[in-house]
């Protein structure tokens, strides 16, 4: 614990909003990692009804299994099934704004992961200015003879800089990942909503 908190003052005060960025990119990965489990999203109960319709019992039947389920797979499947005597255009339309609401949901705090990762690197940048300037300034003071201060300004440099780097890739990747299972989940409900859609079509 001292060896960390050593490692983090000798980065100066760019150290504090990289440490807060971390934590924030951290917080979020891990309730996206529980939010975006496959289950919770693609509810297996609501799977094998689309799968097995076949008659109007099944619209109630899939109709109060979607209602006491919450999350984007059930609130598309249940606007299809309540405005299902509509228009297929108007179906459609309904299906799509739904969507639309439903994918800020499964996107949720990606944006500010994806800012985090933009936003690292740069903090790094600065804090590797701030810490030549520091190198810079006891130069011009002192000339090349204090070498530990020296040493010091370099140390602050290349500790923000590396550790803004971290975090920045990190940050780049569970934003990757996130998005990348966000939009397979997108594509998956609309392909079950769109074979719910023709079997009703055909009753």
């Amino acid at each position: 614990m001292a060896d960390v908190y050593s490692y983090l003052s000798r980065g100066g005060i760019i150290m504090i909003p990289l440490l807060l960025s971390s934590i924030l990119g951290l917080a979020i990965a891990i309730e996206r990692a529980i939010s975006l489990r496959r289950n919770k999203i693609l509810i297996p109960e609501i799977i094998s009804i689309v799968e097995e319709f076949s008659s109007n019992e099944d619209v109630k039947l899939a109709t109060s299994m979607c209602e006491k389920n919450s999350g984007a797979f059930a609130n598309i499947i249940l606007t299809g099934l309540q405005n299902r005597d509509l228009s297929p255009e108007e179906v459609r339309e309904l299906l799509v704004d739904q969507g639309r609401q439903e994918v800020r949901s499964l996107e949720r705090g990606l944006p500010a992961l994806e800012t985090i990762a933009g936003v690292a690197p740069l903090l790094g940048l600065l804090g590797t200015v701030l810490g030549m300037i520091k190198v810079f300034t006891v130069i011009s003071k002192q000339g090349t003879g204090q070498a530990s201060l020296l040493a010091g300004g370099i140390s602050e440099a290349l500790i923000t800089t590396v550790t803004g780097l971290v975090i920045g890739i990190l940050a780049l990747i569970m934003y990757n990942y996130f998005s990348h299972r966000a939009e397979s989940y997108i594509l998956d409900i609309e392909k079950y909503t769109t074979k719910l859609m023709q079997k009703i079509r055909k009753l």
